[in-house]
């Protein structure tokens, strides 16, 4: 029985497979870009660093200009309150962005073949807002300034932290903690993941929301502290 009873147990071991290593190759397949060119990738962000720079100059010498040419005295004759001396401020420079824009996505399209595959119009409503908001922070600089070396000094001083936190050198979440937080702030972090969005993935306006409401926020939050800081004197 002993014998019996070794032979089978023999047996039944016998019958059981031999464990195989079992080798897995994960492969990353990327939904967006899959070539990985780079242009796909900083181009987008170009056109917000590009029309950052560009708009922000625009509104930052408007008031401290006239104050030390003497024409500030002219416009306080007036009778306009300081919301309608911003809005006339910000108006004509904002058609000076959409030119902007369109002269850089067209040579986007042409020279770096950058794609298109969401609205056009979610795509200028979104950087119009972002053009706007841009503005304003000029505007902002511009009357709490008493000359323009201040003025272009601030500007100065946003622009850096503005382009660096923006995750257009960097990847976003790559960043400490502190820094995603303090990129949150500026418009342009936002506005280049709407471009990219827009562009690159098919966006719309249900997608680009939660990115286009910070931007309208920091917008009004700099108009109304322009409107604040706005001196009726020329003390």
């Amino acid at each position: 029985m002993t014998s019996i009873g070794r032979t089978g147990m023999a047996s039944r071991f016998s019958m059981v497979p031999r464990s195989r290593s079992l080798v897995i190759d994960s492969v990353v397949h990327a939904r967006y870009n899959p070539e990985q060119l780079t242009a796909l990738n900083i181009v987008p962000g170009l056109i917000c660093i590009v029309l950052m720079m560009s708009t922000l100059f625009m509104t930052t010498l408007s008031i401290t200009k006239e104050r030390e040419r003497g024409t500030m005295e002219n416009l306080l004759a007036m009778p306009v309150r300081p919301i309608e001396v911003m809005v006339a401020k910000i108006v004509p420079y904002v058609v000076i962005g959409y030119i902007q824009v369109f002269l850089i996505l067209i040579a986007s399209a042409l020279f770096f073949q950058l794609p298109l595959r969401g609205p056009l119009p979610v795509l200028l409503m979104a950087l119009g807002v972002f053009i706007a908001g841009n503005l304003a922070l000029g505007i902002t600089f511009s009357t709490v300034s008493a000359n323009q070396m201040q003025a272009i000094q601030l500007a100065q001083f946003t622009l850096l932290p503005s382009f660096m936190l923006s995750g257009f050198m960097f990847p976003f979440l790559g960043m400490p903690v502190w820094a995603q937080w303090v990129g949150e702030i500026f418009p342009t972090t936002h506005a280049l993941r709407i471009v990219r969005g827009v562009l690159l993935k098919g966006n719309g306006t249900p997608d680009i929301l939660p990115d286009l409401w910070p931007i309208v926020l920091f917008m009004v939050a700099a108009v109304v502290i322009a409107v604040w800081c706005y001196r009726e004197t020329l003390e």
